[in-house]
C-alpha cells in the first residue's frame, strides 16, 4: 500500500513538473484581456485589430480549457478504476471528474468557435502557431 502511494505521489510530481515546464505564455506583444474586458470589446469592436485581439483572447481561453479538460480526463480515468462500493452516493468522485471533463470540453469548443469567428472578422489568420 505504501509503495503504491509513493509511486502515485512520484507520478503526480513528475506530471506537475512537466506541465509547468510546458506551460505556454502569451506573446510579448499580445494584450491580455479579462473576461469583462473581452465582453465589452466584443460589443464595441469595429476594426480588424480589435477583432484580432478578441480572437487571440478566445484562442488562449480555448487552450486553457483544453488543458483543464485533459487533466480532468486523466482524473476521470484514475477514479474510474475504483468504482466499487455498495453504498456509494451520487455524485461519486468518478461522476464529478466526468462532469468537469465534459464542462471544460464544452467551454473549449465554445471558445474555439468564438476565436474562429473573430479571426474571420479580423480578415484571416492572426498569428500562425
Amino acid at each position: 500500500m505504501k509503495t503504491r502511494l509513493i509511486g502515485f505521489a512520484m507520478a503526480l510530481l513528475a506530471t506537475s513538473v512537466v506541465t509547468a515546464q510546458g506551460a505556454s505564455f502569451p506573446d510579448s506583444h499580445a494584450v491580455v484581456l479579462s473576461g469583462s474586458q473581452a465582453k465589452q470589446l466584443a460589443r464595441t469592436a469595429h476594426t480588424s485589430a480589435e477583432f484580432a485581439q478578441l480572437a487571440g483572447f478566445y484562442e488562449m481561453q480555448g487552450k486553457e480549457y483544453s488543458r483543464k479538460a485533459a487533466e480532468e480526463k486523466q482524473e476521470w480515468e484514475r477514479r474510474s478504476l475504483n468504482t466499487s462500493g455498495i453504498n456509494q452516493k451520487y455524485p461519486r468522485p468518478v461522476d464529478s471528474a466526468r462532469n468537469l471533463f465534459e464542462y471544460y470540453s464544452y467551454k473549449a469548443s465554445e471558445a474555439e468557435g468564438l476565436a474562429a469567428k473573430y479571426t474571420q472578422l479580423a480578415g484571416g489568420t492572426i498569428h500562425p502557431n
